[in-house]
């Protein structure tokens, strides 16, 4: 929940491969209060089951900068793995993009959705609402 003083920020994710949400995918967020301050890790968490992560960290007072770290490579090597059970077949090894970072700034007071669209060899990101 934002107030006048904090951001809050939150995020899901889509596997553009196959068209389902993203589930198991781990997220840590980090905040820093301008543009030349040391990142602070505040936590993490991981997609549930509709790709969705609703319990990441509240962000401090102050905060100008998110960064939003997504581990895919262990994601896409769990559905690779998953795949070759049902098809054995010959595929390439996991991720293009071991993890993705987004960096983005934030104001005091706006709410921040920002999905990730995710296939094995590319991702694109917006502000949702």
């Amino acid at each position: 929940m934002s107030t006048d003083t904090t951001a809050s920020v939150s995020t899901h994710i889509l596997d553009t491969s196959i068209g389902r949400p993203a589930e198991g995918v781990a997220i840590t967020l980090a905040a820093r209060s301008g543009f030349d301050a040391e990142w602070v890790a505040l936590g993490g968490s991981a997609t549930d089951a509709d790709g969705r992560c609703k319990d990441l960290p509240a962000l401090p007072e102050g905060t100008t900068h998110v960064r939003l770290d997504f581990e895919v490579e262990t994601y896409f090597s769990k559905k690779q793995a998953e795949a070759q059970q049902d098809a054995p077949r010959v595929r390439d090894s996991g991720a293009f993009f071991p993890e993705v970072a987004i960096t983005f700034a934030v104001t005091p007071g706006e709410h921040y959705h920002v999905p990730l669209l995710l296939n094995p060899f590319g991702y694109s990101v917006y502000r949702g609402s």
